[in-house]
């Protein structure tokens, strides 16, 4: 199970990047048509429709679906003034406790997410720029990426409670 989970966060990562790709491709390309207008004049001026939109989108599809990658390899933000002052004990419980509390937190925003996308979804809801996208599609990757945080939250808090040590380390990795 645990290889099969590391792979499912990797995979998101990797979609995630990949997103930021699309975001670089498409402000790119449209950087180099409005260079080409400017050189060549209005016969030349062409544009991308809802470019960003796209790169909008794109945006929040990388940034939900890299929760659960960063957070597996210990890269959120933590603040750990007042963990590194706990006893060893104590440490464990309140680092199963934050947890615990960021899966529920997470499965929260999961099932409001997922309630917006069946909304855009029987309204027929679409963005409103040149080219309407219906708002189900970008959503799925918002609710996708909030179940893995939730996922990953439980699943560390699980494994920190296993091991009886805390598993994200500070150094940004995870032991």
């Amino acid at each position: 199970m645990r290889v099969f989970l590391d792979r499912l966060y990797a995979l998101a990562g990797g979609l995630a990047a990949f997103f930021i790709v699309l975001i670089c491709l498409v402000v790119s390309a449209q950087i180099l048509l409005n260079i080409l207008a400017r050189l060549g004049g209005p016969s030349l001026a062409y544009t991308i429709p809802s470019y960003a939109d796209f790169a909008g989108f794109f945006l929040a599809a990388a940034s939900f679906l890299g929760l659960a990658y960063t957070l597996r390899h210990g890269a959120h933000i933590r603040v750990n003034l007042v963990v590194q002052l706990l006893a060893p004990r104590p440490r464990l419980w309140l680092e199963v406790l934050t947890l615990v509390g960021g899966g529920v937190m997470s499965g929260y925003a999961t099932w409001f997410a997922a309630s917006l996308l069946g909304q855009s979804w029987r309204f027929g809801d679409k963005s409103p720029g040149i080219i309407a996208i219906p708002l189900w599609v970008p959503q799925i990757f918002m609710v996708a990426g909030l179940g893995l945080l939730a996922l990953a939250f439980l699943d560390t808090a699980l494994e920190t409670w296993r091991k009886g040590a805390p598993v994200l380390v500070d150094e940004g990795g995870v032991e």
